[in-house]
């Protein structure tokens, strides 16, 4: 994944979900959002086999894991308990990519052979761009997870995604701008790949809108990180947008803030995991915040049911808890308004759903595949141990809605 905040790992652009409301199609299903029970006959058919390829290690494990609780919760949630669709169980083998394209694809092909008809996981972008051409030559689903990188959207007709996507993250920092046009904005991130998309979106998005984007860029291995905050507060910039990874992001916000640059433009960045909270110390106050999601972010009934399924679980809701919660609820989806074995039925049943996830009121777009969802902005409330994120506004969907991208293939 790639998200454009202060984070410590490759999948670093940060910003988690969506729930089910699947028609009622067969015996035992009961409210629209669910499915579940046996078949009209009572007789048991066939597994439905979903391999989670995933970071169960690796860098982005703790992102992993988020997912794997989450899908878990939406599984048992989107099928009333029971794990079955339709008289169909379905049956989870997880394979482990450790953040290696190369390793999701060997494990992806495996489950392909042991007769997989949905795969569902990826954590990392670069792993997500390797798995979707395999699923299009395989005539398989394939339901991408936090991995936000844009190029995912169209990429082919048997593509999904089930969180969010680098462009939805832009647009939610911009609504803390206002109208950008003529306004003047300071990309600050470290001069690496991960350092230059980000300029690149910024300037893609709200540069688009009118804004005067430039960027201040930091080597990754700078020590001392004074001179990059004087020079951003130099350009006296209206917003200064922060995309950050590493070890030295403690020192990154301690700078800005003893340089007045929190003080003298409004400061934005992506809200990453509860144990990236207090990496911004008495800085926290002071930053604005973009949030693909946070534990009490949405405050409805759907969000409420991930986080008790979560905790009861033994798990711990966070980030990218949403992500597999609605995975599940995809998967539920695909197979029960669709096919348990033909994929094209399955890619109807998912194309212009639209449907109340705990993020909120969620639609995926039938053009290409974009999940388009409620963002959420927020502040860091107390320091250390302490910080917690409390919600300023939520965007609807309609608010952060990437523009349509044709379906390559």
């Amino acid at each position: 994944m790639r998200l454009p905040t202060s984070r410590t790992t490759s999948s670093r652009f940060l910003r988690g979900l969506s729930l089910l409301a699947v028609s009622a199609v067969v015996a035992g299903c009961s409210a629209a959002g669910t499915a579940g029970g046996s078949a009209p006959d009572g007789a048991e058919s066939a597994a439905v086999k979903v391999g989670l390829v995933y970071s169960r290690s690796g860098p982005l494990a703790a992102y992993g894991k988020q997912y794997r609780e989450g899908f878990t919760a939406g599984l048992a949630y989107a099928t009333h308990g029971t794990g079955k669709v339709g008289g169909h169980t379905v049956e989870v083998v997880e394979q482990d990519d450790a953040g290696d394209p190369a390793k999701a694809v060997a494990e992806a092909k495996s489950l392909l052979g042991k007769g997989v008809r949905i795969l569902a996981g990826t954590t990392d972008s670069g792993v997500a761009l390797q798995m979707a051409p395999l699923a299009a030559q395989n005539r398989v689903l394939f339901i991408s997870g936090p991995a936000a990188t844009d190029a995912v959207t169209g990429i082919n007709q048997y593509t999904f995604r089930s969180g969010r996507q680098s462009y939805q993250d832009i647009l939610t920092a911009g609504s803390l701008l206002g109208d950008p046009a003529g306004r003047k904005v300071t990309v600050l991130a470290q001069n690496s790949a991960f350092g230059q998309a980000n300029v690149a979106a910024v300037k893609a998005v709200l540069g688009a809108r009118g804004a005067r984007v430039s960027s201040v860029l930091a080597p990754p291995g700078a020590g001392d990180l004074t001179p990059f905050a004087q020079q951003v507060k130099a350009g006296k910039p209206d917003l200064v947008f922060v995309a950050w990874a590493g070890a030295s992001a403690p020192a990154l916000w301690t700078a800005l803030n003893q340089q007045g640059v929190l003080d003298a433009a409004k400061v934005v960045t992506g809200l990453a995991g509860t144990a990236s909270y207090p990496v911004f110390g008495p800085a926290g106050g002071k930053v604005s915040f973009l949030a693909h999601y946070f534990p009490g972010a949405a405050a409805n009934p759907v969000e409420t049911a991930m986080l008790d399924g979560i905790t009861k679980a033994g798990g711990t809701p966070d980030l990218f808890s949403p992500d597999g919660f609605t995975a599940a609820q995809m998967v539920v989806r695909a197979i029960g308004s669709g096919s348990a074995t033909d994929t094209a039925a399955m890619v109807k049943a998912l194309e212009d759903w639209t449907f109340e996830g705990p993020k909120g009121s969620e639609r995926i777009r039938a053009q290409d595949h974009a999940l388009l969802q409620p963002m959420f902005t927020a502040r860091l409330t107390g320091t250390t141990a302490a910080a917690a994120p409390q919600r300023l506004s939520t965007l609807p969907m309609t608010a952060v809605t990437p523009p349509v991208k044709p379906m390559a293939g």
